[in-house]
Parts: C-alpha cells; sequence; structure tokens
C-alpha cells in the first residue's frame, strides 16, 4: 500500500510551498487508494511557534486534506510527533555506531567555530577515537553528538521528476544525526520515521535534492528499504525569485485573510508544477484525487500569479450555489450597509457574478447610504446622446413623473420612465443614463435605474433627483 506523509515543522502559518507538498501527498495517496500521515517535526525546539500545531491542524481541515493517521487521532505506528519518540532516535543511532556507520564527536564550539571560520567542513577529528577514550568522555559526561560516517565513492539515486542523479560523496559532510540535547536533526529523524511509519513515497521540494544521498546512505547503512523520490519543482513569485516567508509569501491563512475561498486556493495550488492530461482548469478536490498522476508533476519552476489566483477565486464565486454565496456575503452587507429595509438577498443576486472577493459585494452597493460627490461630466454619454443641457430637461419630466407615484415598486417605476421615453420621442438612453448617474453618482452600477430607485425608496429617490438638478443648473 501507498504510504505518504506530510512532516511539517510547526514554526509558524503554513505558507504555500508547504500547502502544496501536503496536497500532493495526499493526492498520490487519495489517487492509488493509499494512506495520508500527518507527522509533526518538532526537533528544533528553538523555532518553535506557539498555537503552530493548531495552525496545522486548521489549515489540513480548512484544506480539506484528511489524514488517516496523526497526532489527535493516533494509528498504528505512533506517537506522530517526533519530540514525544526521541528515545527511538537515540536507539538508532547507536545501532549506527555499533557497526561503524555512524561516530561520537565530542568536539566543542570553539574548535567548530574555527573550522568554519576557516570555510572547513567537519575533519572527522573524533572519527577514530579509542573505546577507552569515548567511555572517558561519556563517564565525564561530556556534551556530544552523534555523526554519520559518509563512506568514499558515489551515491546514485532516482527522482520520480529529476530523473537518476549521482553525487560525489566528497561533496557531503559527516552530518550530525543526534544533536547535544538528545533529540535527532531533521533528516535522521526522518529517515527513521519514515522506515518505522511504512511511508513509501517521500515528497518534498527540489532543494532537498542535495541532502537526498545522505537519506539514502543511512537506509543503506541500516539495510532498510528506499522510499520513492518526489521532488517538486520551485514556487516563484511574478518577479522570478523563489517564493518564501523571508521575502513576505503569503500563507494559506494570509490568502484566506484577504478573501480566497479555500477552494480556490487548493485548485490553483495543485496546478503549480502538475499538469492535468486535459485543458480542464477547475477541479473539486474528488476530482483531483481521480485525475493526479506523478507522470504528469513538471522540473520547470512555477509561478505564483496572484491575478490568476484572483480570476480563479472570482469564478468560484459565480459557481457557488445561490444560498451557500448568500449565507456567506450577508454579514458583510449587515455591517458595511446601514440603510436597513433592504432586501440582501436581491443584493446578493446583483452582485455574485461582480465581484473577486465575497468581501467586496457591498462596495459595489456603497451609493445607497450616501451619495458620493459626482462630477456632472458623468451626465454627458455620446452613446447615449445625453449632454448636460437635455439632462437637465429630462431629469425634470422625471421629477414629475416620479413624483406623482403612489406606489413604489420597480413595475411602477419602470413604467414611468418608460412614459417619460414614448411621450417625448426619447430614447431609453436618454432617459435611464441620467436618471441613474442622479440616483447613484456613479457611471458603473451593479444594477440599473429602476432598482436603485426602488432600494433608495421615493423620498431619497426624488431628493437626489432635485440634488442633481441643482448641480446641473450651477454648471
Amino acid at each position: 500500500m501507498i504510504r505518504t506523509r506530510f512532516a511539517p515543522s510547526p514554526t509558524g502559518f503554513m505558507h504555500i510551498g508547504n500547502l502544496r507538498t501536503a496536497l500532493y501527498e495526499y493526492l498520490i495517496a487519495k489517487s492509488n487508494s493509499g494512506k495520508f500521515i500527518l507527522r509533526i517535526e518538532d526537533t528544533d525546539q528553538n523555532r518553535l511557534v506557539a498555537d503552530a500545531e493548531k495552525i496545522i491542524f486548521d489549515t489540513l481541515e480548512i484544506a480539506g486534506l484528511k489524514y488517516d493517521e496523526g497526532p489527535d487521532i493516533g494509528g498504528d505506528f505512533g506517537p506522530y510527533i517526533q519530540s514525544q519518540r526521541k528515545d527511538i532516535y537515540m536507539k538508532y543511532a547507536l545501532q549506527l555506531i555499533e557497526s561503524g556507520k555512524a561516530y561520537y564527536c565530542f568536539c566543542d564550539k570553539e574548535r567548530l567555530d574555527s573550522l568554519h571560520k576557516k570555510n572547513l567542513s567537519y575533519d572527522r577529528h573524533c572519527k577514530n577515537l579509542s573505546t577507552e577514550e569515548i567511555q572517558k568522555n561519556l563517564a565525564a559526561k561530556i556534551p556530544f553528538v552523534i555523526r554519520q560516517f559518509i563512506p568514499d565513492g558515489q551515491t546514485t539515486f532516482k527522482d520520480e521528476v529529476y530523473g537518476e542523479i549521482t553525487v560525489d560523496n566528497s561533496q557531503l559532510d559527516d552530518q550530525i544525526l543526534i544533536k547535544s540535547d538528545g533529540l535527532p536533526t531533521y533528516n535522521f529523524a526522518n529517515v527513521v520515521d519514515d522506515h518505522l511509519m511504512q511511508i513509501t513515497h517521500v515528497v518534498r521540494g527540489c532543494e532537498y535534492l542535495s541532502s537526498t544521498p545522505k537519506y539514502n546512505l543511512l537506509y543503506d547503512a541500516f539495510g532498510w528499504q528506499i522510499p520513492t523520490y518526489i521532488h517538486l519543482p520551485l514556487i516563484l513569485d511574478e518577479n522570478g525569485e523563489k517564493l518564501s516567508k523571508r521575502r513576505g509569501a503569503a500563507s494559506f491563512q494570509d490568502l484566506l485573510q484577504l478573501g480566497y475561498l479555500p477552494q480556490a486556493i487548493i485548485n490553483y495550488i495543485a496546478l503549480l508544477g502538475w499538469s492535468p492530461e486535459s485543458n480542464q482548469e477547475f477541479f473539486t478536490l474528488p476530482e483531483l484525487e481521480k485525475e493526479f498522476k506523478i507522470s504528469s508533476l513538471s522540473k520547470s519552476p512555477a509561478i505564483f500569479d496572484l491575478n490568476k489566483l484572483r480570476w480563479m477565486n472570482s469564478e468560484y464565486i459565480k459557481k457557488m450555489p445561490f444560498d451557500e454565496f448568500y449565507a456567506a456575503v450577508l454579514p458583510y452587507f449587515k455591517n458595511s450597509i446601514k440603510k436597513s429595509d433592504l432586501d440582501y438577498k436581491q443584493l446578493a443576486e446583483m452582485s455574485q457574478t461582480r465581484i473577486n472577493f465575497i468581501y467586496e459585494a457591498p462596495s459595489l452597493f456603497d451609493f445607497i447610504d450616501k451619495l458620493p460627490d459626482y462630477d456632472v461630466n458623468l451626465f454627458v454619454h455620446k452613446k447615449m446622446k445625453t449632454t448636460l443641457e437635455n439632462s437637465l430637461d429630462i431629469l425634470k419630466i422625471i421629477i414629475d413623473k416620479l413624483g406623482n407615484l403612489s406606489s413604489w415598486t420597480q413595475d411602477d417605476i419602470k413604467k414611468s420612465l418608460t412614459d417619460v421615453v414614448n411621450e417625448n420621442g426619447l430614447k431609453n438612453g436618454q432617459v435611464f443614463w441620467p436618471a441613474r448617474i442622479a440616483l447613484s453618482g456613479k457611471d458603473a452600477t451593479p444594477c440599473g435605474a429602476v432598482e436603485i430607485a426602488q432600494m433608495l425608496g421615493k423620498s431619497e429617490s426624488i431628493n437626489r433627483l432635485k440634488f442633481a438638478l441643482t448641480k446641473l443648473e450651477g454648471n
């Protein structure tokens, strides 16, 4: 059975690259009827951030990436938090020492710093300590680390995306496996946990390609089966720079706060490095589970384009069932528009196809509470054949017509404005355009003069029409 794992460090918000890795691991497992595992890698205690574990759980839940085993739900291979597995790592590190594949290192910080200043890798100063010297140092409780012994030769491995890669072992240093605090390093814990949890496919960014030979040498040292490697291409920003938290790249939480829908984010991220066999762009998560193939992953860097994501988000809003959209947008209308006797469903119907983000909907109707300060030149429209002069005359007729209405429904308002058109030999645009400008103060609105007048009510509508007359007469 295929088993993948997402193994984030609880060091802050989930950035896009991390979420893409989780998504692909999830899809590789689910597209092959496998298991998707969550493991928390908290061995670097200095970088831990409060509540970061909860952020990981919440992110996966919001994204819909349901894991089969993990810290909060258990499983047959727990614990699923590395700091709770400390004794396991030491056991295996000692096993490597016994087989000659690892060794104790008692070098102090000053000595290591002196090597670093000379741009030298570790010189194996402690590699050939005698058994007596080692036991003496251990008895004296001299701090130590355990280092991997890198043999001579070359290491070759196959990656499903980048193909076969060979690295000369002389380029690899004797990396630390167990730190002086007794906790494992990231690389060592990964190998031990992946083996014990029976992980078959390891997915990570291409920046880890250079570390993979060290992983393989550890697998070989233990005599364990090497998993299938899938290294993902870089994600670049619109300037061609690597997308990273240090460069201020948006996290999943940031995008949610900006108004992006979770399903739009997941759909977009799925396409950052993976191409479907068809031209389809929009996928639900179940559809991705069926369509995803490792062979369709690209080695070319992917560009994170916010404009494309914004477009995709608007398309998702358009496709939302209306009841779902209405429930999402209603709080924004109630918080942003003071006028209370509005038909919010009517506003929602008018706005669903016109916005990129749900929170933008009230801004389409910002003229309801307050008429903006507008330029009278808005009344001039060549195509509608409206001028300042004829708009002034037409508004006088409109005020008279609407002022005599005893019932203020859309049908009544529309009939009155249509009567103005027919009775004066005018075109529709010559009446409805200046009416809408006067009522809204804007050249673009989500609805026409009839709907705006009905929303504003008779008194406010007449006042705005009269105010327009004043502006035109004073021009």
